[in-house]
């Protein structure tokens, strides 16, 4: 069967190539707010004001003719605003809580970081759609762990403590007084940071696979000043090592994994009798046609490129994706033998579960 030859509907055709221009217009903007991050533009724009190209290149030691394009690029995004009259540019409050506040729990930055660092591994992940075989998580190049960790983080640090934990039962609690944690997955550590420098008297060890993150996440720890009460270890989540634990998390990596189901038999078997598993994965419905909508499109095409071709470079290979949706995860936790299993919370781009046996 050949392509449709039936003449388009020009009304219909036009409004898609408004898309696709749009589409353009954001690939190539994407590098450019890297650019911004990666060069200050953002954060010094934010401090100093509304600011010419020239002053703006000068607080930054830039080329003025290369900020003076990029400027007008961000302007017409709509990153940046343009005042004619004066000829300056300048960030409003929303666009700084954004782009030039990486503490802030709206950053972008970390997003942008994330997705042009997936897109230039396209031709590996291209082979891998042939030959059907995965792209392990090691294999990428190293800005795609630190953008990862820089996209989840402001979320994290906005809802863990102060929202997750507390919902779940009888774990706020158990924390204070003082337990052992074990965050599975836990990348460079940034949620096992977050829960240590909050619960003092409990101690926290981060489990990975990947030995480069557990390396970085061991001076995350030590520059936090919480090395003392947290350890990282490189360990896959079917085997990781220890038991007795009172909470065992997983932060956005069980949809990684090559085996979740033997992961959260792992975690099952880890516990304590009473002990809970917060598992928090991507925001998703259980159907295609739940997910069709931005927040869906960024999370399948970050599975693409990194989810699912991570999940196939293991064995098992279940490659749940980033989109698994809430229904996948209670058979994957149901498999595992947890009998208990609800959802305590959400955020526009995260579902929070509580297992227990």
């Amino acid at each position: 069967m050949g392509i449709d030859q039936t003449p388009p509907d020009e009304t219909r055709l036009a409004e898609f190539l408004d898309r696709v221009l749009a589409d353009l217009g954001a690939t190539l903007h994407a590098a450019s707010v890297v650019i911004g991050d990666r060069l200050g533009l953002y954060k010094a724009l934010a401090e100093v004001g509304p600011a010419t190209p020239v002053e703006l290149a000068a607080a930054t030691r830039t080329a003025e003719r290369y900020v003076a394009e990029w400027l007008a690029g961000q302007a017409a995004g709509g990153y940046v605003t343009y005042d004619p009259a004066t000829r300056r540019y300048h960030l409003g409050a929303e666009q700084a809580h954004a782009l030039a506040d990486e503490a802030s729990p709206a950053s972008a930055l970390g997003a942008f970081h994330l997705a042009v660092a997936s897109v230039r591994d396209e031709p590996r992940v291209a082979e891998a759609f042939r030959t059907g075989e995965g792209v392990a998580w090691h294999e990428h190049n190293p800005d795609v762990f630190q953008g990862c960790e820089r996209f989840l983080k402001p979320g994290y640090a906005a809802s863990l403590v102060g929202d997750w934990i507390p919902a779940l039962d009888g774990v706020e609690e158990a924390l204070v007084d003082g337990v052992q944690v074990a965050d599975v997955g836990c990348g460079h550590g940034a949620s096992t940071i977050l829960m240590a420098k909050a619960y003092p008297d409990s101690r926290f060890t981060g489990f990975d696979s990947h030995e480069a993150s557990v390396e970085w996440a061991r001076k995350a720890a030590s520059a936090a000043g919480v090395g003392d009460r947290v350890a990282f270890e490189v360990a896959p989540a079917t085997a990781f090592p220890g038991g007795g634990y009172d909470l065992v998390t997983m932060f956005n990596s069980l949809h990684d994994m090559g085996d979740p189901v033997g992961a959260a038999e792992r975690v099952r078997a880890s516990l304590t009798r009473t002990g809970t598993w917060l598992l928090v994965e991507p925001a998703a419905g259980d159907r295609v046609e739940d997910n069709l909508h931005p927040v869906g499109r960024a999370y399948y095409g970050l599975s693409t490129l990194l989810c699912v071709p991570d999940s196939l470079s293991q064995p098992v290979g279940r490659a749940l994706g980033a989109q698994a949706g809430e229904a996948r995860l209670r058979e994957v936790a149901a498999a595992a033998g947890f009998t208990r299993f609800r959802r305590v919370a959400e955020t526009p781009l995260n579902l929070v579960f509580q297992a227990r046996r």
